[in-house]
């Protein structure tokens, strides 16, 4: 898409990001992590996957290899592609929702395109997707990220618009701090939320909690928690509480214009990228796995 990390000035990347295809040289780096982490699920990400033409054999070549396929999406081309993805095997879809009346999504398009009429159209295009996946069967999650305060209004026009059979998650917002923690406090006051589970995965920062509604509905919330490295992490420039809020939040696959998967551990620090080949043998998988293994020891102390 042309698109670039806002972290590019800085991150040390040494490639640029091209188009994954459903070929041999990605089945073999999924069939590496997995044999080397016993990775048993991949996510999808972008730009925006529905805009890929051949997602439906992606799709279909990780279920060949052994993994469950989740995509996040904005919706735009959901309603056409979804079905052929669900045919392939495709077990849920996370719809990002940046807007839920053409005023709130104008404010956060490129300004070229921040028009009402425009905004409306890509609703409207959402809405439709996440009609089709929930038809199709497909898990679907509606994911609304609360900056602050003024954006509470959004969750409750989303669970006053869809049925709850759709799973809301919200997430707090990194750059905000304590503004969108807050905001997310008011919420669940409003709503008169229940805390019912906590769930944290072992060897990766995000973690959920999940609430029970007076009516029964669930709605699940998504912070961060602190999990470093131990050894990668120590001494790195961005590793304080200002500089590095996400943490280790997992493993990334990235693809190059020569063909070459690398495997990712770091937005702010794509310098630790190695080619797939390279991680698996390499003390950073290893240290990966190790981390892992102990976070789950002291999660279930």
């Amino acid at each position: 898409s042309g698109r670039v990390s806002l972290y590019l000035a800085t991150n040390g990347a040494r490639f640029v990001a091209a188009p994954v295809f459903p070929d041999e040289s990605f089945r073999s780096a999924l069939v590496q992590l997995r044999e080397a982490l016993g990775f048993n699920e991949v996510h999808l990400t972008g730009g925006e996957p529905t805009l890929h033409p051949r997602l439906p054999e992606i799709t279909a070549l990780a279920r060949d290899t052994g993994y469950q396929v989740g995509i996040t999406s904005n919706g735009e081309n959901g309603a056409r592609i979804l079905p052929f993805c669900a045919e392939a095997g495709l077990n849920r879809v996370n719809f990002s929702i940046f807007g839920t009346t053409p005023e709130e999504l104008a404010q956060v398009q490129n300004e070229r395109f921040r028009t009402g009429s425009r905004a409306a159209r890509k609703i409207e295009a959402l809405e439709e997707s996440i009609r089709v996946a929930m038809e199709l069967g497909v898990g679907v999650r509606a994911n609304v990220v609360i900056p602050d305060r003024s954006h509470v209004q959004r969750v409750h026009r989303l669970l006053e618009k869809h049925s709850p059979q759709l799973s809301i998650r919200v997430l707090s917002s990194l750059a905000d701090g304590d503004e969108s923690l807050d905001a997310i406090d008011l919420l669940l006051g409003q709503l008169g939320a229940q805390p019912e589970e906590v769930r944290l995965i072992a060897g990766t920062s995000g973690f959920r909690i999940s609430y029970r509604l007076p009516d029964g509905r669930p709605l699940v919330v998504k912070h961060i928690r602190s999990l470093r490295l131990p050894e990668t992490c120590t001494g790195c420039r961005f590793n304080n509480a200002t500089d590095c809020q996400e943490g280790y939040y997992g493993v990334r696959l990235y693809r190059d214009p020569k063909g070459v998967f690398h495997v990712g551990v770091c937005i702010q620090r794509m310098d630790f990228c190695l080619p797939v080949e390279e991680f698996v043998d390499s003390d950073l998988c290893g240290e990966i796995g190790k981390m892992r293994e102990q976070d789950f020891h002291d999660l279930s102390a």
